[in-house]
């Protein structure tokens, strides 16, 4: 059963929620709060496996709660909802620990897909907002990377494991990194495992992240 705990200033979507999610035989909404500081209190002690977030939220909001939430409890992940493809704050939540996006207007079977996805240990950004979402966190990188701890981290990784970070990195599914490097989902999957391992990852976004810091991946590509 994946439990979920539901974080939006607005009851009535919050109830919304509830109501889907708990016609699902694997989902269980756990708590709801209202603001991020309740959601940090309730994550402690609910102990959720995703947390869907709200961004804009009286008093703490949803980037500095995420931060909190991951900070204290990593195994709660964290799926962000927003209203805008080109919300500002995106980009804030990626780096706060965020392991999804996805818009609030998204059909129901995509957040349910969502939810299920990074309950299972790995990260969703909604197509929508992925290339733009990419290119605005790589313009707020330093230009040109400059050597450091980051780049010397994937010299750990062999050669095909750069390949496929590479393709990793670009947004790419396991089946369009099999298909481009011509390789089996399940040596993709393997390869994947393996250098978020080699690398300290917890997950895709965090790939994203070190392959625009190290400058592996620039604007553009």
């Amino acid at each position: 059963m994946i439990r979920v705990l539901l974080v939006d200033d607005q009851s009535m979507l919050r109830k919304g929620f509830r109501l889907f999610l708990n016609a699902e035989d694997d989902l269980d909404v756990v708590g709801e709060a209202g603001d991020g500081a309740t959601a940090v209190t309730m994550a402690e002690t609910l102990q959720p496996d995703v947390v869907l977030m709200d961004i804009r939220m009286p008093g703490m909001d949803g980037i500095q709660a995420t931060s909190l939430i991951v900070a204290g409890r990593p195994q709660s992940r964290v799926l962000i909802l927003t209203t805008f493809d080109l919300d500002e704050y995106v980009i804030a939540g990626l780096k706060a620990g965020a392991s999804g996006f996805l818009l609030k207007d998204a059909p129901t079977a995509d957040l349910l897909a969502a939810i299920r996805t990074i309950a299972g240990g790995d990260a969703i950004i909604a197509p929508t907002i992925t290339r733009r979402l990419l290119d605005q966190f790589a313009a707020s990188l330093p230009n040109p990377v400059a050597p450091g701890p980051a780049t010397t981290r994937l010299d750990e990784l062999t050669e095909r494991e750069r390949t496929v970070f590479a393709e990793l990195a670009r947004g790419r599914s396991n089946r369009e990194i099999a298909t481009t490097l011509l390789l089996s989902e399940g040596t993709v999957k393997i390869h994947v495992g393996k250098i978020l391992a080699k690398l300290g990852l917890r997950d895709r976004i965090q790939a994203v992240v070190l392959a625009y810091e190290t400058g592996l991946i620039t604007p553009g590509q």
